[in-house]
């Protein structure tokens, strides 16, 4: 296992073993994988880009040397971002521009999408009822990269509580139990946040699929 295919990277038992036997190949794949994702989630914790690539860094770090310690409780994934957002959280404090993540996440009015516009219950629960109108745009307008493009930008504009939130429920898969206990908030708090941060991005990307449409 010299290297690692994005199959085999989902292998957590395959790739600990790598890890453990000192494998470069499968640490350096790992680091392709998760590495933007967790600079995006460190940047809600500290003031600049600088200051997110160091606490990366230490991540890498402290899994290469806390491996042998990983006891599968939860998957690779979540133990690595757990570790990066303490790593995150002490900077962040020691920045003095950190407060806990879990003070943050009040229930603060704020201007959201009409709720009735998505599913209330069942596996599709917080997604569109029906998807924003595209009848009129044509298909070379919404070509994944561009659309892709402007959801991110959208993402990176919201509060730091909240796009940490969608960042690793949305962008990483991140499970609602998992993201609880990686941010230390309650269920009902992490709900909220969600649905508050999916509303805005929604709403951005209809406005602008409606801007696109006008000037067809």
């Amino acid at each position: 296992m010299v290297g690692a295919t994005p199959d085999e990277l989902d292998d957590d038992a395959r790739v600990v073993a790598a890890l453990r036997a000192g494998n470069e190949g499968v640490f350096a794949a790992l680091i392709d994988l998760h590495h933007a994702a967790l600079m995006r989630v460190a940047r809600g914790y500290v003031s600049t880009k600088e200051a997110a690539e160091d606490v990366v860094q230490e991540t890498w770090l402290a899994v290469v040397k806390g491996i042998d310690r990983f006891e599968a409780r939860s998957s690779l994934k979540t133990w690595i971002f757990h570790i990066m957002i303490n790593q995150a959280k002490t900077r962040g404090v020691r920045e003095a521009r950190s407060r806990p993540f879990s003070s943050l996440a009040t229930a603060a009015d704020e201007p959201v999408v009409d709720p009735a516009r998505f599913i209330d219950s069942g596996r599709w629960t917080g997604f569109w009822s029906e998807p924003p109108s595209r009848e009129s745009i044509p298909e070379r307008r919404l070509l994944a990269a561009e659309v892709g493009e402007r959801l991110l930008s959208a993402i990176e504009r919201l509060p730091e509580t909240q796009r940490t939130v969608i960042t690793l429920r949305d962008v990483e898969g991140q499970t609602s139990p998992d993201v609880c206990e990686l941010l230390s908030i309650s269920e009902g708090n992490q709900r909220i946040l969600l649905h508050r941060a999916r509303s805005k991005v929604r709403a951005e990307l209809e406005g602008y699929l409606d801007d696109r449409a006008a000037v067809i």
